[in-house]
């Protein structure tokens, strides 16, 4: 089979790009290197450098489906540039919608996120939880799962999006190269390198068993698994929305804990104020996945994903 993976530069594109060409697929990356890097196009993959909305350019019937990660992704950036969401995650799957409708692709697997439920009421959290995004990179990715519906509702396109919750790891080469870093994991893990003097701690008075947030994470390997599942999970006609997470809950504190285990270094922290709008707890319910799409984690030690994104962060340590 041949697949375009849009945002294949990135690092959940990247990953998925490799897992699909180690099943012997054909891949080609379409990145336009905003935040994505080259080198994290696995080899063997034909790159494209451009921009989504452009697709029609390159995307013809020799593809048998389409896997779309390219957004703009950073919960911040978007309150204060909203602009630039709604043109590039919006707008940027409208013309890849009507790309693949003209070139005649109906396999679409959508790279969402747990963003579009805001602060849910309880958890864990199902795909029948209420969806109130607090941010408009969480609006817009449940825009473009409405979008999805509709196309597939009238079009006939097979499509599933993946609403993610917290991913980390890495699979060999391909991992976490974000410019600013924003995420927690690769965060303790340069203060742990030298990087960063500390990590801040947000809060230390959330009701949960120590004060912390609560979080769900799920390995970066796991997550691609499922993608390749999803390809061949829907029918024509049908939209298939499944979370992915683990199941389990850790808290800042315990990644924090987990990491110093497996670096060996004594990572300071600093607590700082809560910040507006993190819940205590954010845990998912992936039923839906493991019966539709037939998905187990095999990857659920919190160690074990640390020590994956620490051997990756270790190739990726800059030159003194």
């Amino acid at each position: 089979m041949r697949y375009l993976v849009t945002g294949g530069a990135g690092y959940v594109g990247g990953v998925v790009a490799a897992r699909l060409l180690a099943a012997g697929h054909r891949v080609t990356v379409l990145d336009d290197l905003s935040t994505g890097f080259r080198a994290g196009v696995p080899e063997g993959a034909e790159f494209v450098e451009g921009r989504v909305r452009d697709v029609a350019r390159w995307l013809d019937d020799s593809y048998d489906g389409v896997l779309h990660f390219a957004a703009c992704s950073q919960v911040g950036e978007s309150v204060v540039d909203p602009e630039k969401y709604w043109r590039n995650n919006v707008a940027g799957t409208i013309e890849l919608l009507a790309a693949m409708r003209d070139a005649g692709v109906r396999t679409l697997v959508f790279s969402s996120t747990a963003a579009v439920y805001g602060e849910p009421t309880s958890t864990p959290i199902t795909e029948e939880a209420t969806t109130a995004p607090t941010n408009p990179y969480g609006a817009t990715k449940l825009a473009v799962d409405q979008m999805i519906t509709g196309e597939c509702a009238a079009h006939g396109l097979a499509a599933v999006s993946l609403r993610y919750f917290n991913v980390a790891g890495a699979l060999g080469a391909q991992g976490e190269r974000h410019d600013p870093e924003s995420h927690l994991i690769p965060i303790v893990l340069q203060v742990a390198q030298g990087r960063r003097e500390s990590i801040s701690v947000y809060g230390t008075d959330y009701p949960t068993p120590d004060g912390t947030c609560v979080r769900d994470y799920i390995h970066v390997d796991d997550l691609a698994e499922a993608h390749l599942l999803a390809l061949t999970a829907v029918s024509p006609g049908e939209h298939l929305i499944c979370n992915l997470g683990n199941g389990n809950g850790f808290s800042v504190r315990q990644v924090i804990e987990t990491a110093r285990e497996v670096t060996g270094h004594p990572i300071p922290e600093t607590v700082a104020d809560r910040r507006a709008g993190d819940p205590a707890v954010l845990v998912a319910s992936a039923e839906r996945a493991r019966t539709r799409l037939g998905w187990r984690p095999g990857r659920q030690d919190l160690a074990d994903i640390i020590a994956d994104a620490w051997a990756f962060a270790q190739r990726e340590e800059p030159s003194a």
